[in-house]
């Protein structure tokens, strides 16, 4: 099940939701039309699984990222970093595929919501007890972070029309210094070094 899972997402990111068959993910898969349908009855269903399993796979190496951050005393800056590539790599284009379907197919938004949401807990975790360890507050952190993830995300549909790496490198850095200062909880004018992270 997990190739046919895999191959959803290549096809989702590759050619999108509009041009995406199940007999093309069976295909791609390499396994017969009858056991994708013996284990998803609808393109609908086999998509919000394998989104479910992108968006694990992505929350799971995020725990590892801030365990590292933590053992080696790495920086805020390596947490927005590393936020970036996770949702430059496929994780959003992806996500764009799938959320206007979700607005406009009432079941297929409710298989969804619940994966979404899974998502954003998993977020939620990680910047919380970051945000524990460094004396920040957690309601204050979360917040932070679903600006940051909001910014990413508009920078990634932007990017989809606009080749130019220094001015997305111009946002991310600003964006960088926006954490650095909640996170040392300051509202200092100057530009403060990257917060190292317990």
């Amino acid at each position: 099940m997990a190739k046919l899972l895999d191959a959803t997402v290549d096809l989702l990111h590759d050619r999108g939701l509009a041009r995406l068959s199940t007999a093309d993910i069976a295909e791609s898969a390499g396994v017969s039309r009858g056991a994708l349908t013996h284990h998803f009855d609808s393109k609908e269903a086999i998509i919000a699984d394998a989104v479910s399993r992108q968006l694990r796979v992505c929350t799971a190496a995020l725990h590892r990222h801030a365990v590292a951050i933590r053992g080696s005393g790495g920086s805020s800056d390596d947490l927005v970093d590393y936020i970036w590539k996770m949702m430059n790599d496929r994780l959003f284009y992806v996500t764009m595929e799938y959320l206007p379907e979700a607005r406009h197919n009432p079941d297929f938004r409710s298989r969804i919501l619940p994966v979404v949401k899974e998502f954003h807990e998993g977020l939620n975790a990680v910047w919380g007890e970051l945000a524990e360890k460094s004396g920040v507050e957690v309601a204050r952190a979360l917040v932070l972070m679903n600006a940051t993830m909001c910014m990413m995300r508009g920078m990634i549909a932007q990017s989809t029309v606009k080749d130019d790496p220094d001015y997305f490198a111009t946002l991310l850095d600003f964006w960088k210094e926006q954490v650095r200062r909640e996170f040392r909880g300051g509202r200092s004018t100057e530009t403060p070094a990257a917060v190292r992270l317990p």
